[in-house]
């Protein structure tokens, strides 16, 4: 909100030096008729029009583009803007000329189509070309004759480097009060109240209804406003005009003067001009969408993604998705745009039945993405851009969620092109994909999805996660025996958890667990012997098994023939020792028993059953065992 309110402030003090010293000798137009131009543009441009041909989130991108604009024009000159934005013109021209020149140069493919004719109203500071502080004078036949401008401009200059930021913020670090009254000339309330409320309405009682949705248009972008584009002015727009208002220092009563919305629109288009907004029609996604086309370019297909890459350094980047599925794809994108290095852990993210959203944030990176499924599609998008390097994208977000729409009865052909080695090896359509820095096993050991591990599975861990979805965190630790208790983030309702009785020598066993890590999307059952209920030393710490299990077995619940659980698979306890190839060991219920109660777990105990079939042991194991894994 500050950054709006400065944004105007900047706008007002503009326009305050344009008229502060005419304003005495001007007639008052009739009630219902607006200020003409020459009532509304800038002391500096008075008289003269710009064609706006470009505009930029950042200095040295602007003076690039200026230079590259000035090897085709001779008459290029850029400003900079309240909003944080430097705009590229062509002029200064009278009105007439400026209405000629963007025809022929629009006839002429040399400029952009969104390219508009400008007063100047809201340039500040002039940062081209180089070395200039005022634009440079209207050619001699160009000029127009104006009997009330004075002969010189005694009204001193408010530069843009006098309102920084730091001058409109307090020392408590809280916006000053009254920041934006106190440091404005006081014919200003002469000048930008140019209209009664009554005038006001009979003003905007004019306005065609394209230009009644271009001001819901504005304040959406602006954030004030986020209902329907239907040039209504209702409850709700006046609501927004009024807040639009109060943000600028502006009377509040919901009803925008002629100079107020000349003011909202010009800030408005020269900000959405840097992005280069454009309707894109993607009939091989079968997407429609407005995307930043002054940030991002085609680049290629790789299903399930549409690949728009970062043009000018702009570092955005947009992919369309679309591939065919139901509700069961749409989960499984949603879970494996989680794992791709583009979409930062922190964030907000749903998944609700036929749609989801997800957002991710870190230092240098902001990514969000949206898809929902229907008639056996799934089809979204994702963005992600450097907050640093690019402004306001929240404000194209908000442009691509609200145009995003699917088209046709076709998805991304899976065969348009072929998938590489590299991407069938561990890249996602060219995307990294996050790996963690240590996956090992473990396994539920309560209705709410505790979930019992190793001590080394979760060390100086960044994040935990378990089946790669789920975030949890360290309960309670046993450092001595080697073992942690995790809770997740939420409760859980794991189909299975583990019941305890202690291991019988001698008899068949079998230990659930990721040994490949998260390469299977499902524990392995390796398969052995319980050796003795005792370590190497006869200490009962420790039981010993013979068993060919692997690293990221450990962790996992040991099953007896009827399915108790007679412990966890741990590390070999001295790895300053080669022993014989099958000895595993695992510490019993007995063990156990402290670090579950210590986090609150009460282990269940296992009632004496009949042995379970292979199949139900392989389901048991299956369903109470997870894949926890580590992340930097």
């Amino acid at each position: 909100m500050m950054r709006q309110a400065f944004s105007l402030l900047v706008l007002l003090v503009t326009l305050a030096t344009a008229f502060a010293a005419p304003v005495q000798a001007q007639t008052a137009p009739p009630p219902t008729a607006p200020p003409t131009a020459s009532q509304t543009a800038p002391q500096t441009a008075r008289g003269s029009f710009w064609l706006q041909i470009e505009a930029q989130p950042n200095l040295a991108g602007a003076e690039e583009r200026a230079s590259a604009w000035q090897g085709l024009f001779s008459d290029v000159a850029g400003f900079s803007t309240g909003s944080g934005w430097y705009v590229i013109t062509l002029g200064p021209y009278s009105e007439q000329q400026a209405a000629d020149r963007i025809a022929e140069l629009r006839s002429e493919n040399l400029i952009p189509r969104d390219s508009f004719v400008s007063d100047g109203a809201t340039y500040g500071a002039m940062f081209w070309p180089a070395g200039a502080t005022a634009p440079l004078p209207l050619a001699p036949d160009l000029q127009a004759t104006d009997p009330l401008a004075p002969a010189a401009d005694t009204t001193e200059a408010l530069t843009s480097e006098a309102l920084t930021s730091e001058a409109l913020t307090s020392e408590a670090g809280q916006p000053a009060p009254d920041m934006l009254t106190d440091t404005l000339p006081d014919t200003l309330t002469e000048i930008l109240p140019d209209e009664t409320p009554e005038e006001a309405r009979a003003s905007e009682s004019l306005l065609t209804q394209t230009e009644r949705e271009d001001l819901q248009r504005a304040l959406m972008w602006f954030g004030f406003y986020d209902a329907k584009l239907d040039g209504s002015f209702g409850r709700g727009t006046r609501a927004s005009m009024a807040a639009w208002q109060g943000a600028g220092g502006f009377e509040p009563t919901g009803i925008l003067t002629t100079a107020q919305r000349a003011a909202l629109l010009t800030t408005y288009r020269a900000e959405e001009q840097g992005f280069g907004f454009q309707t894109v029609t993607e009939s091989e996604a079968g997407i429609e969408a407005t995307l930043p086309l002054a940030l991002v370019a085609f680049d290629h297909y790789e299903p399930p993604f549409v690949h728009f890459t970062a043009r000018d350094g702009s570092e955005t980047r947009i992919l369309l998705l679309s591939q065919p599925g139901d509700e069961a794809a749409l989960a499984g994108l949603y879970d494996t745009l989680q794992t791709l290095q583009i979409m930062p852990a922190t964030g907000p993210r749903s998944l609700q039945g036929d749609s989801f959203t997800l957002r991710g944030e870190s230092a240098g990176l902001v990514t969000e993405a949206f898809a929902t499924t229907s008639r056996g599609m799934v089809k979204g998008w994702l963005i992600s851009w450097n907050p640093d390097t690019t402004p306001n994208m929240d404000r194209a977000v908000s442009t691509l969620r609200a145009s995003f729409r699917p088209i046709g009865d076709r998805a991304l052909d899976p065969g348009l092109v072929p998938l590489t080695p590299a991407v069938k090896s561990g890249l996602l359509a060219g995307l990294e994909i996050k790996k963690p820095r240590l996956s090992r096993s473990g396994f539920y050991v309560d209705a709410t999805g505790s979930v019992l591990t190793t001590a080394e599975a979760v060390a100086q861990c960044g994040r935990i996660t378990l089946d790669g979805r789920t975030e949890a965190t360290v309960a309670a630790t046993d450092a001595a025996n080697g073992l942690a208790l995790l809770k997740p983030a939420s409760p859980l309702a794991p189909p299975a958890f583990a019941a305890f009785a202690p291991g019988t020598p001698n008899t068949e066993i079998a230990v659930a667990g990721y040994s490949y890590g998260d390469m299977l999307p499902a524990p392995v059952l390796t398969y052995g012997r319980f050796a003795a209920a005792e370590g190497l030393d006869g200490g009962t710490a420790l039981n010993r098994l013979d068993l060919a299990a692997r690293e990221g077995d450990t962790g996992g619940p040991v099953l007896t023939a009827s399915g108790a659980v007679a412990g966890i698979l741990v590390p070999q306890p001295d790895k300053t020792r080669a022993l014989p190839k099958g000895t595993a060991f695992a510490a019993p219920p007995a063990v156990l028993a402290a670090l579950l109660q210590s986090g609150g777990v009460t282990p269940a105990t296992a009632p004496e059953a009949a042995p379970l079939t292979p199949q139900d042991q392989i389901a048991l194991g299956t369903a109470m065992t997870v894949l926890v894994s580590c992340w930097d």
